[in-house]
């Protein structure tokens, strides 16, 4: 795959996780993520929605599949993975039934 092709690619993965952050119904958080205050969880989740902080550090490849911000001193980290529907497996990003699972965990559970 040449670099056009890898950057078109990225752009059309990029779009799809971009669609899906913006639904918390693909989001699981971890123990510590839900052990926070209410209040705060609901930072955590607007905060995963309205990420647009991508940088080379935090997404090298363009495809908009990592975070990381902090909420009330807290370091949390964001990540999108790609599953089959019934999620027995993992799954190429671009296929139509790619089932994407956003996990938000505080960076200390990491």
């Amino acid at each position: 795959m040449n670099t056009t092709e890898q950057n078109e690619t990225a752009t059309k993965i990029a779009a799809l996780n971009d669609a899906a952050r913006s639904n918390a119904l693909n989001y699981m958080a971890t123990r510590g993520v839900v052990a926070l205050e209410e209040v705060t969880i609901s930072e955590v989740f607007t905060k995963v929605q309205n990420f647009t902080k991508f940088t080379e550090d935090n997404d090298p490849y363009g495809e908009h599949d990592f975070g990381s911000f902090e909420v009330a001193g807290n370091k949390v980290f964001w990540k999108i993975d790609y599953y089959t529907e019934d999620l027995s497996s993992g799954c190429d990003p671009l296929d139509p039934r790619c089932r994407r699972v956003l996990t938000i965990l505080l960076a200390e559970e990491y």
